[in-house]
Order: C-alpha cells, then sequence, then structure tokens
C-alpha cells in the first residue's frame, strides 16, 4: 500500500536546462578569478555547501576568494550572490503542466507529498512562492537537516516527517548525487524520472524502472497499491 511519494527537486519537478542550454546563466567575473579556477573550487566545496557546512552562500565565495588570498569586497559578494539567486529562481517560474496535474491527481487519492533535494539555501530561495509549496505536505532540505542523499538518513527522516514508512512510500528523482540507489537501500521504491533528460544522460541510470513522462507516475502507485 503506497501512502506517499517523495520527490527529488531539480531535473524533477523543475528544470535548469532547456535543450542543451541553462536557461539563466550568470558571471562570477567581478570576484576576480579565473572562472575555470572558480568552478574548481566551487565544485570541491559542493558536499560542504550541500551538508549545510556553509551556512549559505555568500560565505563559500568568500571561502573561495580566502583561499587563493584575495579580499572578498561585501558588496561584490552580494552582487554575485543577487545573480544566483536570480538564477535559481527562474526554473520555478516555468513548471510543466503534467508535474501540477501529477501533485494535484495525487492529492486527490489522500497520498501524502513530501520533498528531497540537495541543496544550500539559495538554490531553493524561491521555493516558498513557488505554485509547487501549496501541494507539498513535508520539505527536506539537505542543507537544514545537515544530511544529503544517497544517505539513508535523509529519506528515513522525510519519511518520519510525513508519518510512513519507507516501504509505504515510492521515491521519484532524476538519479543524480545517486539517489535512486540511496533510496532503494532505504527501503524506497525508486523511478527514474527521465522527461527533463537528455536521452544520453537517462541511460546512464539502470536498473530503476524509466518514468517518461510525470503522469506515468499515477499508473505506478495504482499498481503498488494493489
Amino acid at each position: 500500500m503506497i501512502k506517499a511519494v517523495l520527490f527529488d527537486l531539480y531535473e524533477t519537478l523543475i528544470t535548469e536546462w532547456n535543450g542543451n542550454q541553462k536557461k539563466a546563466v550568470y558571471s562570477t567575473d567581478e570576484l576576480g578569478l579565473n572562472p575555470k579556477v572558480f568552478k574548481i573550487e566551487w565544485d570541491n566545496r559542493r558536499e560542504l555547501r550541500m551538508n549545510g557546512i556553509f551556512p549559505d552562500h555568500q560565505s563559500v565565495l568568500i571561502d573561495i576568494l580566502n583561499s587563493h588570498g584575495k579580499y572578498s569586497d561585501p558588496d561584490v559578494i552580494e552582487k554575485v550572490h543577487q545573480k544566483r539567486i536570480w538564477a535559481k529562481t527562474v526554473p520555478f517560474q516555468q513548471i510543466n503542466s503534467e508535474v501540477i496535474e501529477l501533485l494535484a491527481r495525487l492529492k486527490e487519492k489522500g497520498i501524502k507529498i513530501g520533498l528531497i533535494s540537495n541543496c544550500a539555501p539559495e538554490e531553493v530561495f524561491s521555493w516558498s512562492t513557488s505554485k509547487l509549496a501549496d501541494y507539498f505536505d513535508e520539505v527536506v532540505f539537505s542543507y537544514e537537516v545537515k544530511v544529503a542523499k544517497p544517505s539513508p538518513e535523509i529519506y528515513q527522516t522525510a519519511c518520519n516527517k510525513l508519518g510512513v514508512t519507507p516501504e509505504e512510500s515510492i521515491f521519484l528523482g532524476d538519479g543524480g548525487s545517486n539517489e535512486l540507489v540511496g533510496a532503494a537501500e532505504a527501503g524506497l521504491k525508486a523511478y527514474h524520472a527521465t522527461w527533463f533528460l537528455p536521452e544520453d544522460y537517462s541511460n546512464n541510470i539502470q536498473g530503476f524502472p524509466k518514468l517518461c513522462s510525470p503522469l506515468d507516475l499515477l499508473n505506478q502507485v495504482e499498481l503498488a497499491h494493489h
């Protein structure tokens, strides 16, 4: 009996991409670091950003500049911060109608809806004002709970918040961060959301049922109900 569906956020409910182009691109040139160097430093801090060791985006920028012996001008930091907030808001402004329909229909069935997102604060700045937020019973952001997918702990935390067991729950995600394996190991039924993914990327992940459109999940919920 399925009582809850837990969703990933980026590339499952919303997408940052339009074909092979990002919808919103911003530069960090004001920081005075070579963009390639910045990207390496940024990626190196991914885990610490996701699990809340860095409290916010600004502290990451300051740490990167400090590691290169550069002064972090507060005005420059704030300018880059606001650009990132803007870039992360854009995907929330264009939500796929099938995603909304899926959430509405799950609600009608009395199924609880939860979110598990590996994220830093600025990446979900626009969550609470988005169309999505109203449908969700519980939200688990990795930076808030200080643990990220694929750790079984984050899935258990979400199930506890919803008052369900992992065995009564479905997890749906695009497969990033090894999240499908983590969900399955935590005891949830994991499904691969492929509707926003390029085919070659989708094919890299095997071993989980692939759903080509959001509404395909409804059939799985029905099957699991019986």
